[in-house]
This record gives C-alpha cells, structure tokens and sequence, in this order.
C-alpha cells in the first residue's frame, strides 16, 4: 500500500468537505504523520473523486499502520480510537467550530444546524457508514404508521478489547459519556474515542450554561443532546420544561424531550442531566388529539389526550412562560396522584413510582408539550415493571422503553436481524422447522413463528409479512407501557385538573 498517496486522498477529502482550507493543509498532514511515526512524505497526486465518506481510506491507513507496527491492536475499540485521533489531525479547534456556528446562526438557523451536522458525520464522529447498516422500515398499525429499526451500528466488543478493559484501571475522567470533558478525548477501551468530538454552548434558561452535541449513533435525521455543564443528575421540575421550550424557541425547526427521570421509565443515563431533540418529525407528533380536556386553572391553554398507545396529554400555547407553568400544573399533580382502581399508584414503601416524559416542539405559530404519563411499579409477576414491555414480547424487546420508543421509533437489538432470516426459512420450508428451532436464539420465537404460521402467508408475502408482524408486536409493547388502558380511567386523572 501506498501510504503517501492514502494520507494525500485523506487531505483531498478533508480539503473538499471544508474540514480545512488551504493554508491548514501542511500543517494538519504533518499531524497525520507524527500519529504514524513518518518523518518523509512525498504528496502524491490524488485524481480521484474523493469518497463521500472518509472510512475506506482511514481502514487503508489503519491496514498499513497495523503492518508495520504502528498499531499494535488491531481490534475494533483499538481501531475507532486510532481512526478518531488520524480524523482529529483535520479538525478546527472547538473555538472555531463554536464562531462559524454562531456566525450562520445569525443569518439562519437552520444553516447553522446544517453546518454542524455535516461538519459531525464529515469528520466520522458520527459514523455514518455503520448507521446507514440499521435496517429501517414503517409498520402500519390503529395508531397510524410507527418506524421499526434493528440497531445493526455498534460493532461488538472483540474477546481482546474486553479483557483489555479488564486490566484496565478505571478513570473518573470524563465522568460519563455527556460531560463536557468528552470534546477531544482520546478515548480508552472503556470509554469512546471522542478525539474529533466539539459541542456547541446553547441558552436554554438564563443562569445555566447548556451545550448541544450529536448522538454518534444517531438514531434519526440530526438526532441531538443537549445536556448540562455540571455532571448533575436527571429530575423533572419547572426548569425542564422551561429548558425545553427555550431551546425550541432557540431552535424552531427541532424538538426536544425528556426521558422521566425514574429508573425503568427513564433513560439509560440517569446521572448527567440531558435531553434530546432533532429534526424530525416522530409518529407520535403526527398523531390527532381525539378528546379535549379542560384544564381549569389554564383555561386558554389548548388541551387533549392523543390518539396513541401511550397515555400523552397534548398542550399548547403561544405563550413559553403560561406552558411552563401549565406543564407543572400538572407534573404536580401526576407525581402525587394515586387509582388503585386503575392500578396507579404514586408510592409503595417511601418509593415514588409516577414520571413524565415530556416533549416539546413549535407548530403553527404554538409552543406544544406532549405530556407522556409513566409509572415504574413493579409486581411479583412483572419484576422488570409492570408499565414494561411483557415477557410475551421479550423475544423482540425487553428493554426499557425510552423517549424515542415512546414516540414511536422502535430500536431492537441486532440478534434480531439473523432471527428474522431463519423464521423466513421456516416459513417457507416447514420441514426445516425442527432443526431451525432447535437453537436457543430460536426456541424464544418459537410461539410467534406459530401465530405467523397460522396466516399461512403466500411465500412472496413473508418477509413482509415478518415486518409488519413485529411493528405490530412493538404496538402492543407501547401499549403495556401505557399507564391507561382505557380512556374511562384516564378521564378519571384528567378530571383532577
């Protein structure tokens, strides 16, 4: 392999994706070669069309960085970090990235989120190539169409890497995945490479500093977090909907949610307080309001229960300051509110079991807050929760049921891409059945193969057919994390308002 003409391609990409100009050009290739330990270089002359993506020539240069002793692992984690650090030679400085952002912002917000976002998956932060691996579709279900996606952009962790993390002594620094601290982290085989991360400064409250960054693994268009400076933990309160208003209001053509802060009903990281947001438009969003509630003490706010497998009360106003202090209203009122008739209760021991998951976004000239109502009350039948998804569905998702699966974006782990490829086979050739589920990975799916079996789907219709069965499936796991069941008991809440 030829390196000069590998870092020479890497420089054209980095030069035509506006990574950096000209006069950097030198310099940044000169970063590149103390990384692999070269003290010649000869430019060579790159006629190609550079690739949209930088992946195939930093797998090139990590190839040969591995021959010849450069990289001593060549595993995954081992890899990224390098990858990352080779991709951060060609990276402004975060000033730099923070004083274009702002400049755009001025003249359009929009651009200004475009540049970010493109500057994100340019420079293999997010990488791109492995989440384009997802597999995507759209489920038709009595709650209109909701989007299923099997999570195939995490590479798995080699044998090497994690024995490696094993020996590895553990670091406080950074003190999690969303601290501010990440921006330019080498990375570890614990932690992430973050060499080529920057983060954006954003006001959304007055007195709090806030910053703004993509997921490296977007799930969705522009998939952001915003999250804290301080390493504080998650709680809902006045100021988190006063925080996601603000950052709407700062940023009209994004959302922003919140995952309740409880464990089972919240999100994956429940120390670093955090919300996320993006520009997209989820199936929960397009779902109606069919019945209107009355909120007495904010009569001129617009309310209503939403068409969906979840129970979400809908508000809006035009007013930021008068939906804040509705949105408290009635968070109050949830956390301390209590049905046994409806198997709602707001503690058992001392343990407050009632949150929400609040999502903000601006539509026709309104500042809107989807309130969804969660409980985590557990049961000797329901150990992992009770508002959960249910053993019966266990064999697609047994995970806790997050902001984005509440609005309608499933995110089902990758065993389940093989799954899918084996039930097809069984339902085309019976007599393979036997053998098909006789492996455990199988034996889980065994009585959903029965019910599709049943159908008995003419060959051309099983893959579809498998689809549309597991959006269906992911219909009724919302469905078991809906507080309500029926609309009579949710009434019932609504009525105390």
């Amino acid at each position: 392999m030829n390196i000069n003409y590998e870092i020479s391609r890497l420089a054209k990409y980095a030069l035509e994706n506006s990574l950096i100009t000209e006069q950097d050009k030198d310099y940044c290739i000169n970063r590149v070669l103390a990384k692999l330990n070269l003290n010649d270089f000869e430019e060579a002359i790159v006629e190609e069309a550079s690739p949209e993506l930088p992946q195939e020539i930093l797998d090139n240069i990590l190839d040969w960085a591995f021959e010849n002793g450069v990289l001593t692992d060549n595993g995954i984690t081992a890899r990224d970090i390098f990858d990352t650090e080779l991709m951060d030679c060609f990276m402004p400085l975060p000033s730099a990235v923070q004083e274009r952002f702002f400049e755009k912002y001025r003249e359009d917000k929009k651009a200004a989120t475009d540049f970010y976002y493109t500057l994100s998956y340019k420079s293999n932060y997010i990488r791109m190539d492995r989440i384009r691996k997802n597999m995507v579709w759209n489920a038709e279900t009595k709650y209109g169409d909701i989007i299923i996606s099997i999570n195939l952009s995490k590479p798995e962790k080699d044998p090497k890497a994690i024995e490696a993390a094993l020996k590895q002594k553990q670091s406080s620094y950074p003190k999690c995945l969303l601290c501010k601290e990440n921006v330019g982290y080498k990375g570890t085989m614990t932690h992430p490479a973050r060499a080529n991360h920057r983060i954006i400064p954003i006001d959304v409250i007055e007195g709090e500093k806030w910053f703004m960054q993509y997921s490296p693994y977007v799930y969705y268009n522009e998939h952001c977090i915003v999250f804290k400076g301080a390493h504080e933990p998650m709680k809902i309160t006045k100021k988190t909907f006063q925080r996601l208003l603000g950052f709407v209001d700062s940023m009209p053509h994004y959302f922003l949610g919140s995952n309740a802060g409880l464990p089972i009903v919240g999100g994956s990281i429940l120390t670093h307080d955090h919300y996320q947001g993006g520009n997209f438009e989820f199936p929960m969003a397009k779902a109606p309001v069919d019945q209107k509630v009355n909120i007495q003490s904010f009569s001129d706010v617009e309310a209503g229960l939403v068409k969906w497998p979840m129970s979400v009360i809908r508000i809006r106003h035009e007013s930021k300051e008068v939906l804040a202090d509705c949105a408290d209203y009635i968070n109050s009122k949830w956390s301390a509110y209590t049905d046994e008739a409806a198997f709602i209760l707001a503690e058992t021991n001392g343990e407050y079991h009632n949150a929400i998951t609040p999502i903000c976004r601006f539509r026709d000239g309104k500042f809107e807050l989807d309130l969804v109502l969660r409980n985590n009350i557990t049961t000797d039948e329901f150990p992992a929760g009770y508002y959960h998804p249910h053993p019966k569905y266990h064999h697609i998702k047994k995970e806790n049921i997050g902001l984005i699966e509440v609005m309608g974006l499933a995110i089902l782990p990758a065993r389940l891409k093989e799954s899918i490829a084996k039930l097809e086979i069984a339902l085309k050739d019976e007599s393979r059945e036997a053998e098909i589920f006789a492996s455990e990975d199988m034996k889980i799916h065994y009585d959903w193969y029965l019910e599709l079996k049943a159908k008995q789907m003419p060959a051309d219709e099983i893959a579809a057919g498998i689809k549309q069965s597991i959006g269906e499936r992911f219909s009724s796991i919302l469905e078991n994390a809906g507080v309500y069941k029926n609309r009579e008991d949710f009434t019932r809440f609504c009525d105390t308002l």
